[in-house]
């Protein structure tokens, strides 16, 4: 049997070789640039790999650093709120550079602050490496979603957004797998030192064969700042992401510690568990498209946001060797359907020389609440009460908002709707 497979395995990796390089040669005036493209994904996801692996990792750091539960969920924090700073500023840094520039600084600084991360002997020291790792990754979604739109033509833009999406849910996928590799190979330092070296490389890569981006960003101003503010549509963004990252990145985080202290699973099979269950994520990902298209993004938005919080209540409200992991997959793949129809619809209601700023804005205030202080919150109930009790808590605390989406849902005005029935 293995004599029978080594040709087959082969052709696959003479199909895979023969796919990159039609990647990488495609036309620089392409309409839908393969390359550029498929680069972004890779620095989406070092990018996303950077801010997640630490959760898989989360046992033994938290054992090694005698940490408390809510120490363990604080260090997420310390990211999201470098991470919102980073997208704060990130217009100016684009504005002083340019889009193509500033992703590249953004990947090479976080690889920097991955090394730092990986020397750091305090609790303090770690704080302050993690809080420059998601300030330099804040610099990257602004850029990079800007060069999608501008490098793609509209009628692409919900392939290439469902493209791109695919760097966080790999991330997702990979982060677990990798922390074994890690923690069998390395250890937790060393696994973090070999992402922040790959993650220089790459911007280094980045710099001499990346393409598009040569468009300067806007300087964040009061009046920019006011005229997104007081469009409705910036608020109804603003709580979709919040409950979007929330229900993924904050609930990801803290899921190790849930699985292998409250449920008693080995480390090892909890990360295997988390990361294979991000890979129906992917498959509903491409399904969520589809949704979207058929029902429009409004109604959209809110049957993924009832499906999220109805499946983040019943894994905490129901625990069991074997309906844990059953509902571990269907709240992963809620989740992943949120992303691509929020980062369209921002696309269109933000005009091009606002859509970054909107982006940062929105993103800004989702990451601070639901990539901060939600993985903190979890992570001090646990220590009060239990760790299924916080997240039954974030499930009916996303069906809260449930009636404020339907209430304000038909007031979103999506410009690229009307496009679209001409």
């Amino acid at each position: 049997m293995d004599k029978s497979q080594h040709p087959r395995k082969k052709s696959y990796l003479f199909i895979l070789a023969f796919y990159m390089i039609s990647v990488m040669t495609s036309p620089k005036d392409s309409s839908f640039p393969l390359m550029l493209l498929f680069l972004l994904v890779v620095i989406f996801y070092l990018n996303f790999v950077a801010r997640v692996v630490l959760a898989p990792l989360l046992p033994v750091i938290e054992r090694e650093l005698n940490l408390s539960h809510g120490q363990a969920g604080s260090l997420f924090f310390f990211i999201a709120a470098g991470y919102g700073i980073g997208l704060l500023i990130s217009g100016f840094v684009s504005a002083f550079l340019n889009h193509r520039r500033t992703i590249t600084l953004s990947i090479m600084m976080v690889g920097v602050a991955m090394l730092a991360v990986s020397r750091a002997t305090s609790i303090t020291g770690v704080h302050g490496a993690l809080m420059l790792a998601g300030i330099s990754a804040g610099f990257y979604l602004p850029s990079g979603i800007a060069v999608l739109t501008e490098s793609i033509r509209k009628e692409h833009w919900g392939k290439a957004m469902a493209i791109h999406e695919l760097a966080p849910n790999l991330g997702f996928i990979t982060s677990p797998l990798l922390s074994e590799i890690f923690l069998r190979f390395l250890s937790w330092r060393g696994g973090l030192a070999l992402v922040g070296v790959v993650s220089i490389l790459m911007g280094v890569f980045f710099l001499f064969f990346g393409r598009g981006g040569k468009q300067k960003g806007e300087s964040p101003s009061f009046k920019s700042i006011r005229q997104i503010a007081q469009n409705s549509s910036f608020w109804i963004m603003t709580v979709l992401f919040i409950v979007s990252i929330g229900s993924s990145l904050g609930l990801y985080t803290m899921m190790p510690l849930f699985l292998v202290n409250e449920i008693g699973m080995d480390r090892g099979w909890a990360n295997t568990l988390i990361g294979l269950s991000r890979v129906f994520g992917i498959v509903v990902l491409f399904i969520s498209g589809m949704i979207t298209d058929r029902v429009g993004p409004k109604n959209a938005m809110t049957l993924f946001l009832a499906t999220t919080g109805v499946f983040t209540f019943l894994f905490g409200f129901l625990r069991g060797a074997l309906i844990t992991p059953i509902l571990l997959f269907f709240q992963a793949a809620s989740t992943a359907c949120l992303f691509p129809v929020g980062f369209t619809v921002m696309a269109l209601i933000f005009p091009s020389h606002l859509r970054s700023i909107g982006v940062s804005l929105v993103i800004f205030i989702g990451f601070i609440i639901g990539g901060g202080m939600i993985p903190t919150s979890i992570g001090y109930c646990a220590e009060a009460f239990s760790f299924s009790s916080g997240f039954s808590l974030l499930g009916i605390f996303f069906l809260a908002l449930l009636p404020l989406f339907v209430r304000i849902g038909n007031r979103l005005e999506v410009s690229g709707e009307k496009e679209k029935s001409h």
